[in-house]
């Protein structure tokens, strides 16, 4: 089956036309042309015909392009992206006709557990880079439809806004005096949507059945938990394209409900944070709200986990809040730090094996990503700190890849130190913690020493950022 874009009537007649929008197209001008084999059938681009958008040949491509550009990991298939296009020249006509008879059976994702910070783990679904290819055009049909009904104040998996923006929300929020807030803890929300609700709200926004019934039928295609099937009732597996659209789609419920009482909020995805002016404010609009998302949402709410607090100390997107002189301030949160940390000591172990090029390039990458991140904290004392911790690591692993007793000579004579010296520590049967503070080693392999040899450090990093 073939498809080809055509002119809007308005064109056709030479009427000049303004440059629409994506989303104006899908109000209605635009026509597409389905030829079949007998005849040309023309179907407009509009809220009953949104699977003909979505199947376009331009947006098909654009979901390609997407799909192979995340490059992620294969399906219970073992399919990869680079296999795809080889897969699609024999089988796209069929694929397109599958979904628009809707006959089209999307696979079982492939279950994926990942540790988190607290001990327990994230469940994960890997669809098929077929079906992801799918999501995807899904995706970016939808996205642009439901950009206009999302609040302003929501920021996960959105274009043009992402965590930073979240924050500096927050943070004006608080200097208008709302410094109570209610911290919102949705207990496993990806695992428990309902189906039903999900349904029932898209159906008010999307009125081409063949959409609804596609989007169902990746809700309930179920999972591969090692080796066996399992079919799921609630929920949307993350790790497809989908899946945030549909998480967004599905609170937008609970932002329209908050704004409608005129509380002040933030919401990154499933992270939500509600502001009140007082703490008993505070526990009443949490009781309050807690029945609105179990009632009407029919979502879970870890009740422990959901608190109220001064807003000092709220950890929320790894951030913290304090105030200072009236104003609201960001830092680092302690796990964040201790998760950093961890993460550091991974990447200066002894025992990795790894050489001098791979150790300074994991640490330039990880130092770098982490500083862009958090640079809106104030974090100058806490990046000194940890850079003296940092440097005494990286001279330990240093001082253990120099093995043997003549390494250590020859290299600390090249770095300066006397023949004496040299032979002295280069023969010490001191540890390798305790060498690496030793005013000798430090003096040898100085602060500027490994600048030069190419080490990163937290401060040079955050003094890009924040130059002052």
């Amino acid at each position: 089956m073939k498809a080809r874009m055509q002119k809007t009537s308005a064109q056709a007649n030479g009427c000049p036309q303004r440059a629409r929008t994506e989303s104006e197209w899908y109000g209605g001008v635009q026509t597409f042309m389905w030829m079949t084999e007998d005849n040309i059938v023309e179907v407009p681009f509009d809220k009953e015909h949104l699977l003909e958008t979505i199947l376009s040949p331009l947006n098909l491509n654009k979901a390609y392009k997407a799909v192979v550009r995340n490059n992620g990991n294969g399906g219970i298939d073992k399919m990869s992206c680079d296999q795809l296009l080889p897969w699609l020249i024999p089988n796209k006509d069929e694929l397109i006709s599958s979904l628009q008879s809707g006959t089209y059976r999307p696979t079982p994702v492939l279950r994926v557990e990942i540790p988190k910070d607290n001990g327990k783990k994230r469940l994960l679904g890997i669809p098929t880079v077929v079906d992801r290819l799918v999501q995807q055009a899904i995706n970016q049909v939808l996205t642009p439809i439901y950009e206009r009904q999302f609040s302003k104040r929501s920021y996960g998996f959105r274009p043009q806004v992402g965590c930073h923006d979240a924050l500096r929300r927050a943070q004006k929020i608080v200097d208008e005096g709302y410094k109570y807030v209610v911290d919102l803890d949705l207990e496993r929300f990806f695992d428990t949507v309902s189906h039903s609700k999900l349904i029932e709200i898209l159906s008010r926004t999307i009125k081409d059945g063949r959409v609804i019934s596609l989007i169902h039928k990746y809700l309930r295609s179920g999972v591969i938990n090692r080796g066996l099937f399992e079919m799921n009732t609630e929920g949307t597996p993350q790790g497809g394209p989908l899946s945030p659209l549909l998480s967004n789609i599905m609170l937008n419920e609970l932002d329209k409900e908050l704004e409608r009482r005129m509380l002040p909020f933030v919401r990154y995805a499933d992270d939500a944070i509600i502001f009140c002016k007082s703490k008993r404010a505070a526990q009443r609009v949490r009781e309050s709200i807690t029945r609105f998302i179990e009632g009407k949402l029919f979502l879970k709410v870890n009740r422990e986990k959901t608190v109220v607090s001064y807003v000092r100390g709220v950890k929320f997107l790894g951030y913290s809040f304090y105030v200072m002189r009236g104003q609201c301030l960001l830092t680092v949160h302690s796990k964040s730090k201790n998760k950093m940390k961890t993460t550091l000591k991974e990447l200066t172990s002894r025992s990795n094996g790894w050489g001098y090029d791979v150790r300074k390039q994991k640490l330039k990458n990880y130092i770098r990503g982490w500083i862009a991140y958090f640079h809106l904290a104030q974090i100058k004392r806490f990046c000194i700190e940890t850079d003296e911790w940092l440097r005494r690591r990286t001279r330990m692993c240093i001082w253990k890849s120099w093995k043997n007793v003549k390494t250590r000579v020859a290299n600390l004579k090249k770095c300066g130190v006397l023949d004496w010296q040299a032979y002295q520590w280069g023969n010490t049967r001191l540890g390798y913690w305790r060498v690496s503070n030793s005013r000798l080693v430090t003096s040898a392999m100085s602060n500027d020493m490994l600048r030069k040899a190419g080490y990163v450090v937290l401060m040079d990093c955050y003094l890009k950022w924040c130059p002052k």
